[in-house]
Order: C-alpha cells, then sequence, then structure tokens
C-alpha cells in the first residue's frame, strides 16, 4: 500500500502546475526521496490559461495569460537503507502576459526561470527521518509598459500635469521632441515630466507616442536557497505526515531602464526577493488499496516586488508585487485497480485576499479539480493528469474588471526505478 500512495501522490502533483501562487509553476516532490530504489523520471506539463478583463469604459483586454509547458526530472539514489539522495530539475517560477487588443496594447512582461536542488534524506528511526539540502535558482525577466499605462501611477497630482502640458501647449512645444519641451521636462521632477507629457497628449484621448513606452530588461542571475525538513511514518498503514521549509532567494538584477521620452536610459542593480515557503504534505491508507494525500503550503509573497530605481523614482510605485501572502490547500483520494492500474482525484483552493491586483497578473485565489492515473510495466510506470482551475475575480487600481477567468493543465510522466 506504501508504493500505491506515493505514486498517487505523484500523479497529483504532475497535474497541478496549471495555477499556484504568485507566479509559482513548479515544485519539488520531497516525497520520491522516500520511494523504494533508485528513481529516475522526467515529466511534461502544459498549461493553457484563459485571463481577460474589461474597463469601465468598456476597453476589452483581451487574453492577457500566454500558455507556457514546463518539463522537470528526477534521480533518486538510495545508499544503504537509511540514506537516499535525491536531484531535482525544474522551472519553479513563471510569468508571461501579454496586452494586445484595445486595453493597454504593449503592456507585456516575461519572467523564465530554472531550479536545480540537492537534497539528503537520513532515516533516523524506521518512522523518523530528517532532509535538507540546497537549490540553486536562475531567472531572468523583461517588462514593456506603454506611455498610456502609466495613467494615475505617478505621485504629481493632477493640477501640476495640466498645468504643464498647458505650458507647453502654449509655447508649440506639446511634441516630446521639441527643443523647449526638452528643457522644460529638464526644469522639472521626473513625476511632473511624466504627467504633463501624458497630459499634453490628451489623457489617452490621443495617442501616445512610441517614445513613452517604458522597457526594463532584467539579465539573467543566479542564487542559493536552503531547504529542511522532517517526516514521520507508520509503514503498516502507508502513512507518513512531512514538514518541509524552503528558504528565500534574492536575486540581483543588472537591470537596464529605458524611457526616451524622458530620457531615461539607465543601468543599475534591482533587487527581488524569492519568497520562503513552509509545507506540510500528508498520505495515509484508510482502506485496502485506497489512500488519501493532501498538503497545506505557506508562502511569503507579500516581499514580492518588482522596483528597478528608474521606475521608483518616476512613479513611487513598483512595476508588479503581491499584498498577500498565499496559503494552498490541496486533498485527493487515490484508488488501486489491480497490480498496474490505479487513479486519483483531488481538489485545491487559494482564497482570495481582495484588494488591488496587478495589471501584469490580474487574478486572485483559485479553486481546482484534477483527474488521472498511471500503468506500471515492469519498472517503467506512466502517469497522466489533467486539471481544472477556475481563476478567482480581481480588479486593477484603474476600475478593470478581470471575471470569469480560468486555466486548464496536462501534466505526463515517465518514471524508471532500478
Amino acid at each position: 500500500m506504501k508504493k500505491t500512495i506515493l505514486t498517487a501522490g505523484a500523479v497529483a502533483m504532475t497535474a497541478g502546475a496549471a495555477s499556484a501562487g504568485g507566479i509559482e509553476r513548479a515544485t519539488n516532490d520531497y516525497g520520491v526521496l522516500f520511494q523504494d530504489g533508485d528513481v529516475a523520471s522526467v515529466s511534461v506539463s502544459l498549461v493553457n490559461p484563459t485571463v481577460s478583463g474589461e474597463s469601465p469604459d468598456g476597453q476589452k483586454s483581451g487574453d492577457v495569460a500566454n500558455s507556457f509547458t514546463s518539463v522537470a526530472a528526477i534521480y533518486k539514489k538510495d545508499f544503504g537503507e537509511n540514506l537516499s539522495f535525491g536531484v531535482f530539475l525544474n522551472t519553479p517560477y513563471g510569468a508571461d502576459a501579454e496586452y494586445g487588443d484595445e486595453y493597454y496594447t504593449g503592456l507585456a512582461a516575461e519572467w523564465d526561470s530554472q531550479q536545480i536542488a540537492a537534497v539528503l534524506r537520513y532515516g533516523v528511526t524506521d518512522r523518523i527521518s530528517v532532509y535538507g539540502g540546497a537549490r540553486y535558482v536562475t531567472s531572468s525577466a523583461d517588462i514593456t509598459i506603454p506611455g498610456v499605462a502609466f495613467s494615475g501611477r505617478v505621485e504629481a497630482g493632477a493640477a501640476e500635469a495640466q498645468q504643464g502640458a498647458d505650458y507647453l501647449a502654449s509655447i508649440g512645444a506639446a511634441d516630446p521632441t521639441h527643443p523647449a519641451h526638452v528643457q522644460y521636462l529638464t526644469a522639472v521632477g521626473t513625476a511632473n515630466q511624466l504627467n504633463a507629457v501624458l497630459a499634453a497628449y490628451g489623457d489617452g484621448e490621443g495617442p501616445v507616442p512610441d517614445i513613452l513606452d517604458y522597457t526594463a530588461e532584467g539579465d539573467k542571475t543566479g542564487d542559493w536557497g536552503f531547504i529542511l525538513g522532517a517526516a514521520y511514518e507508520i509503514p503498516d498503514i502507508a502513512l507518513r505526515v512531512g514538514l518541509t521549509w524552503e528558504s528565500s532567494i534574492t536575486h540581483t538584477f543588472d537591470t537596464h531602464e529605458v524611457l526616451p521620452g524622458l530620457g531615461i536610459d539607465s543601468k543599475s542593480k534591482t533587487d527581488v526577493e524569492m519568497p520562503q515557503s513552509v509545507t506540510l504534505d500528508f498520505q495515509s491508507g484508510v482502506a485496502q488499496d485506497t489512500l488519501v494525500f493532501g498538503s497545506v503550503k505557506w508562502t511569503e509573497w507579500s516581499k514580492w516586488e518588482v522596483r528597478p530605481d528608474s521606475f521608483g523614482a518616476l512613479t513611487g510605485q513598483e512595476i508588479t508585487g503581491y499584498d498577500d501572502d498565499t496559503v494552498t490547500w490541496r486533498v485527493g483520494v487515490g484508488r488501486k485497480f489491480n497490480e498496474q492500474a490505479s487513479g486519483f482525484a483531488q481538489v485545491r483552493y487559494e482564497k482570495a485576499n481582495g484588494g488591488e491586483a496587478s495589471r501584469l497578473a490580474p487574478t486572485d485565489g483559485m479553486l481546482a479539480f484534477g483527474i488521472g492515473g498511471q500503468y506500471t510495466d515492469e519498472n517503467m510506470t506512466l502517469r497522466g493528469g489533467i486539471e481544472y482551475v477556475n481563476l478567482g475575480d480581481a480588479e486593477v487600481a484603474d476600475g478593470t474588471k478581470f471575471e470569469d477567468n480560468s486555466a486548464i493543465g496536462f501534466g505526463l510522466s515517465l518514471k524508471v526505478t532500478f
């Protein structure tokens, strides 16, 4: 029964990549450290989200979330009865948002990452184990914000903006390339500069030129984090309860920011904290060939924000971030049909926190349903799963509402024991 539960839990994780707190896309399945024998596996997940909204004046955003594919691999080696070692490769974080219709056309952001983790497990007794190790995560990020998307994001007031716009218009220097316009922008504060330029172009009623588009590139960087955990088992009933802590990781990006209309072309360092997390997971047999499994994961996403120097000085805000931590609940049941085949069903849940959402991540909470199964032939096991995610409604700063959104994920993996 122990092997049945571990296998069904792994299938559940395969289908669980459709959505998670913050920008999380994959987690390490430390349950493999408790399986018998040496193990090698590879898996792939395909996720297709649908996220769209409508502004108060009826503008459509179109589907702002692109589909993505994640590939992961695991290798586990036993060294005697009480010692095992695992290596995990995956893409832990990711984002791919792009506005292409009426609403903020050109607003786009991409976050790419890779992770390698090495973990050692030691069985203190036949029931108590401890494990720990390190993980190395590399990330890169790019963002484009069209000039019209800055509306309402700067610290200067509307009166100052209109005053600047009126002055520029009165001297025939509304065009940002006009020499007098450039001299004026140099003489006033950065926040007033942007407000003046936006107001000069009719507060969104007329086209905003490309020279007011902001771009930022964060070069690929890698940093270390740590893993600690402990587990308690009762092998006779296939019970295992584990508690795992993953430390935060602070990336320091070499960042290049450009906003031609305001003369910004700067390079600086941007610190972004990838959050720590604590996960409590469990599994237990409840009847012959039947099991329950689940987990509760807390992640400190309130510490995550992206605030490059020039953008922060310009707006007084971050580009994107989260106000709240997330708690992700998962519970499921698995059933062994025969010696070769088994299946599972699971539910995942994150509550909605409310408040203002980011335009680059305009959802809040989720409820997901997944099913899957596996087939074993000698030392090879093929697993598959599908999950549907109902993404929670959200509202961004200008009142645009993102409602009735969803995602669907597919997972497939092949495991070999030897």
